[in-house]
């Protein structure tokens, strides 16, 4: 491995200028779901062209039906050296409702919180130009003291993550060739806590399903028919309550295939975190577990899969009451999944279930709305071990490895289209309002970022 004291020293010697590069990204209004602002979306493509070239990458402004991509390329040191592919998004959120922003959302500034903090202000500083221009700069900073860099890097920046990404998929088909590498970094993710670097190994997936009970033809008078006609929304509540048994397990045929155990060693180290079930339920004014009985709040959330029932429908719900047996009744249901839980098979269990449980005199209705496998990077990659050594070498605490409840898309393409699996490394905090007014990215973030990727690009190409 290379000394990279050198590098390091040259990253904090141009924090000035680095924070000068990002404010003037920052100042250009590149909200993507805006078409007052397909401009300044271009604009901000062009800014991202122009600096990387003036680092040595070979970069270019590629066009889409929608907003532009940004695609770079640059050698390394040594022919054998490895090739990644390093994504990130320049576009940005609106800043609507503007009277509750308490500075101007494209004048980026440094705040003086007291005690020797200070934040980046402004729209896009955390998510996610201030993120993708970490790595940048560590970039600057190694070619400014080597002369090179130490793996091959290609740079995909999309314009539209904000706007749900519509041009990314036929853009990664068409040039799947050019953009393939041996995996892909993704900085659009988090720290554990202003001190304890994170890196994500687990997106959980989702299969989501609307189901329609249908039962006598028309509403009924409850008087005339309760007791004898069959209620749907009887009929749903009672599949609904089917879905988990006493301990919390899911019920579903099936359903655990692919779902592995996580590491024992992984999760004592989540048990350091000192997050406990009354602290994390604190916070949205609950108190009592619910799930898997005997799993942590972390194994539940980043680890496990789920079953939730996230709306319900039927009969009468307008003002006052009405004494009716409706006709029929809906509910929509999602399943997050994790490990190689298989998308269709979990779907095609959960119709199953459902069909059997339903009277012979009624019917049922299906409507699916997606589905997506969870991504799993091993716990003992030697990508992810060389990542986490280099973290836990520049911040005050030790990285550790975590999941994440959601999805990021982008991810699930990566893999799917391109064959790569992806190190998601942020630098982003719980507090940074990203989507919202008064977005800040903290000081020591976007400076401790850059040595960070200055420390893992040198890992990984050891």
């Amino acid at each position: 491995m290379t000394d990279v004291s050198p590098i390091l020293d040259r990253a904090d010697q141009n924090l000035p200028s680095s924070l000068d590069n990002l404010f003037e990204l920052l100042r250009i209004k590149s909200i993507s779901t805006d078409p007052a602002f397909k401009a300044e979306c271009r604009k901000a493509a062009e800014w991202l062209v122009a600096y990387l070239n003036s680092l040595g990458f070979t970069a270019s402004v590629r066009d889409t039906s929608g907003h532009p991509m940004v695609v770079a390329h640059h050698d390394a040191a040594s022919a054998d050296a490895p090739h990644v592919l390093f994504y990130g998004h320049y576009d940005v959120q609106p800043v609507d409702p503007i009277e509750l922003w308490e500075s101007d959302p494209f004048a980026p500034a440094i705040k003086d919180m007291g005690t020797g903090r200070k934040i980046l202000t402004g729209r896009g500083t955390s998510d996610d130009k201030g993120q993708l221009m970490t790595f940048v700069e560590a970039v600057r900073a190694y070619k400014e003291i080597k002369g090179a860099l130490p793996v091959r890097i290609t740079i995909l920046f999309e314009g539209e993550e904000e706007s749900g990404s519509p041009s990314l998929k036929p853009f990664l088909e068409a040039n799947a060739a050019e953009l393939k590498a041996d995996y892909a970094l993704v900085c659009d993710t988090g720290m554990w806590d202003g001190d304890t670097p994170a890196i994500s190994a687990g997106l959980r997936g989702l299969v989501g399903e609307e189901v329609t009970i249908n039962a006598a033809d028309r509403d009924l008078h409850s008087g005339m028919f309760g007791g004898a006609a069959a209620n749907p929304i009887h009929i749903l509540a009672n599949i609904l309550a089917g879905l988990h048994d006493e301990t919390g397990r899911i019920t579903l045929d099936g359903f655990y295939d692919g779902v592995e155990e996580t590491p024992s060693n992984i999760k004592a180290s989540w048990e350091t975190l000192g997050m406990t079930t009354e602290k994390f339920l604190g916070e949205v004014g609950l108190s009592i577990p619910s799930g898997e009985k005997g799993r942590s709040v972390m194994e539940l959330t980043w680890a496990r899969p789920t079953a939730e029932v996230n709306g319900i429908s039927g009969g009468y719900t307008g003002a006052g009451f009405k004494t009716v047996i409706a006709a029929k009744a809906s509910a929509k249901v999602s399943f997050r999944l994790v490990g190689q839980q298989n998308p269709a098979a979990i779907r095609e269990s959960f119709r199953a279930y459902v069909r059997s449980q339903v009277p012979a005199d009624c019917s049922v209705e299906f409507h699916a709305h997606g589905a997506s496998p969870a991504i799993q990077l091993s716990y003992d990659s030697p990508v992810l071990t060389k990542a986490k050594n280099a973290l836990s070498n520049e911040w005050p605490k030790p990285a550790i490895v975590i999941g994440m409840g959601g999805s990021i898309p982008i991810v699930g393409d990566f893999q799917k289209m391109l064959g790569m699996e992806s190190l998601l490394v942020g630098f982003g905090l719980a507090d940074d309002r990203i989507h919202s007014p008064n977005e800040k990215y903290e000081l020591k973030s976007y400076h401790k970022g850059i040595r960070s990727w200055i420390r893992i690009l040198d890992a990984l190409a050891a």
